[in-house]
């Protein structure tokens, strides 16, 4: 069937390209195909446009994210084009134009495709034909490394126009593949989806060998021995050490979640000669400056300089960047652009460290990142065979608050309750620990799946979606450098921490005259003195974040009620109950809430029960031990056996903003048990 040949055709082509970085970023760039379809109304076959939608992405685009458009309707809305002043309106039109039931919406994009007489059309972004387009003299450039193949469109903003230039270019000159846009991109086009693809793979490749023979070596001039990378080592520490500082800096408008990146291509750039005036210049293609902002914050320091003073600095120039941007909205904006969308950097970097990037999510975040390299590529690309130029400043605002823009970040989904907030949770691998770290995953958050079971804890981290959803750190809750660790490897992951659920625990019943020193010591040390270190470290990052966070800890009913047969616990669990109030108390000031939750009886899925616990329990009670939750459940008020997913519920509604100003709170989750009620 014709049409899904062109289908499947289409979404190979888009695969294969949109998976290779050199061709064009996550996101970046659309494809398309024009075939023949069967119109159910009429019985008639039609000629239908296929393009990917808006906001897919190439490399993982299915049949559902393309757009599909009756072509001879589309291609009639010439006849009702009013000019560029009016163009943005052409986009509503194009719902107009659908074949079919659902289907992607149709991106700014879409003319540019079906307006090309030829069937197939790539538009993407590689760096080495953005470098060509951003260089002072890029139309030059590209007659002498493409001839009269790739020819030149002067930049102008995607949409209808740009489109309609396309398409003359592309029926004057039969003998050409394609064009650079300039300021942006490549756009190629072909009468089969295997030329097209050809085209384009052999563009790109054309500029990266016209950049390597005729480019510089040292287009960004030479190192500043001040600003040379430190140890890998010594990078990792120092960025652990600031990312929390800086993850507040970046969400004083908008909470974000934070990455990482010290690959040598950033901190090439970073120690520089350039970087000040490259960086000022900022980013220009499109999809570049919507996700890096226009440009980053560059902190003036050197890469010998402590934490303290690259802290105080950051802080100082966020001030200036605050402003600097601010100047900027209010210098393009009219009364009919969106409001701003927060002042603070996407983008921040640190001379010896690395780059902090940031976002909504931790895709976004690490996304934005990968563009700012994106950028640093092509500057350097740019600066190797000419001089770097961006496009002009305000058309740079006529993209980011482009009402197209701002409709497209409308049809998002509404956020999550948790999205945002990243959480560390103790024991995380098994039982509570990973009941609740799968309803905070569930619920928006980024999760630390902290366990002295690294193995388990690591598939639990797979199973959350992997990096940009969860990661595995090793802690040994005793220790206070492994908790030290733990923390920084939060900051590293996500760039600081938000929520910690202190869950790690264990039990031993023993009656008094039986318990050992040993008994006692191992879970105060676990539960009492771990909770401690746990929430101090956390603590630490919290206040430098400056964005409040909670504090949870997974104490228990045994806090409050006393049994027999178990001291050392009972003891321990007490000790936490009132760790919560201490810390309550004194957190307060930095908004940073404190509460518990006292479980009774979670026997099934119990790490605890599993490791002896639940013997020495049943056998004080009397009963077996594969009965023993039914003992617990039948003791209580409610009558029904308490499962780890409860304990996981109650942490999500006091982490959540449904209970903003409640803090030194225990909520008990046993089924209702009259003798440990707080009073």
């Amino acid at each position: 069937m014709a049409t899904e040949k062109t289908v499947t055709e289409l979404l190979t082509r888009s695969n294969r390209l949109g998976s290779n970085p050199k061709f064009t970023n996550y996101a970046g760039g659309n494809t398309s195909a024009k075939g023949e379809a069967l119109d159910p109304s009429t019985g008639k076959n039609v000629e239908v446009l296929y393009v990917k939608g808006s906001g897919g992405d190439l490399g993982t685009l299915k049949e559902s994210g393309l757009a599909a458009l009756y072509l001879d309707r589309m291609r009639a809305l010439v006849d009702v084009y009013r000019g560029v002043e009016h163009e943005d309106e052409m986009v509503a039109l194009f719902d107009y134009c659908s074949f079919g039931r659902g289907g992607a919406a149709p991106s700014i994009d879409t003319a540019m495709h079906g307006l090309v007489d030829l069937a197939h059309v790539d538009h993407l972004h590689p760096d080495s034909i953005i470098a060509l387009a951003t260089s002072v003299d890029g139309q030059k450039l590209t007659q002498e490394c493409f001839g009269d193949e790739i020819l030149w469109v002067d930049w102008r903003r995607p949409g209808f126009q740009l489109g309609l230039d396309i398409a003359k270019i592309a029926k004057e000159n039969p003998q050409a593949h394609g064009c650079v846009l300039g300021g942006h991109g490549l756009t190629t086009w072909g009468s089969t989806s295997e030329e097209c693809e050809k085209r384009s793979i052999a563009a790109i490749e054309k500029a990266e060998a016209f950049l390597k023979a005729k480019g510089k070596t040292d287009p960004f001039g030479t190192l500043v021995k001040t600003r040379l990378p430190l140890a890998a080592a010594d990078r990792q520490i120092k960025a652990a050490a600031i990312a929390p500082s800086l993850r507040g800096i970046a969400s004083q408008d908008n909470r974000m979640i934070g990455h990482f990146n010290d690959s040598d291509v950033v901190l090439d750039f970073l120690a520089s000669q350039s970087l000040e005036p490259l960086a000022a210049l900022g980013t220009s293609c499109p999809d570049h400056f919507l996700r890096t902002k226009i440009s980053p914050l560059v902190v003036n320091v050197d890469s010998d300089a402590t934490v303290e003073e690259i802290i105080v600095k950051a802080h100082e120039q966020h001030l200036g960047y605050r402003e600097k941007y601010e100047a900027y909205y209010k210098k393009y904006a009219s009364p009919e652009s969106p409001a701003i969308r927060g002042a603070d950097p996407l983008i921040i970097l640190v001379p010896g460290v690395g780059m902090f990037s940031y976002g909504k999510d931790k895709q976004t975040a690490r996304v934005a990142g990968e563009f700012y390299v994106n950028a640093i590529n092509v500057m350097r690309g740019a600066e190797s065979v000419s001089t770097y130029k961006p496009i002009d400043e305000s058309e740079k605002f006529r993209i980011e608050y482009w009402e197209l823009e701002e409709a497209k970040l409308r049809r998002m989904p509404k956020p999550k309750p948790l999205a945002g907030r990243i959480a560390l949770i103790t024991g995380a691998a098994s039982g509570i620990g990973k009941a609740t770290a799968e309803r905070l995953s569930a619920e928006g958050a980024c999760v630390v799946i902290a366990d002295r079971d690294l193995e388990a804890a690591t598939k639990v981290a797979v199973e959350l979606g992997g990096s940009d959803k969860a990661v595995a750190v090793f802690v040994d809750v005793t220790d206070e450098a492994a908790v030290a660790q733990a923390v920084a490897a939060s900051a590293l992951a996500f760039g600081g921490v938000d929520l910690v659920v202190n869950n790690a625990g264990l039990s031993i019943s023993k009656p008094l005259v039986e318990t050992s020193v040993t008994d006692w010591d191992v879970q105060h040390n676990v539960m009492a003195r771990g909770s401690f270190l746990t929430s101090r470290e956390s603590a630490k990052a919290m206040i430098a974040q400056n964005m409040g966070g909670d504090i949870i800890y997974i104490s228990s009913k045994n806090s409050i009620f006393a049994g027999p047969n178990n001291v050392a616990y009972g003891a321990t669990k007490a000790d936490q109950a009132h760790q919560v109030r201490l810390l309550a108390a004194e957190l307060g000031a930095h908004q940073i809430r404190v509460n518990g939750v006292n479980p009774d009886g979670v026997v099934r899925g119990s790490g605890i029960f599993a490791s002896g616990w639940g013997a020495q329990r049943a056998a004080v009670y009397g009963v077996e031990e594969e009965k023993l939750g039914e003992y617990y459940a039948q003791r209580t008020i409610l009558k029904r056996e308490v499962l780890p997913e409860h304990i996981a519920a109650a942490v999500f509604v006091l982490a959540a903003s449904e209970l903003p100003l409640t803090t030194g709170l225990h909520i008990p989750v046993d089924g209702g048990v009259a003798a440990a009620f707080l009073r």
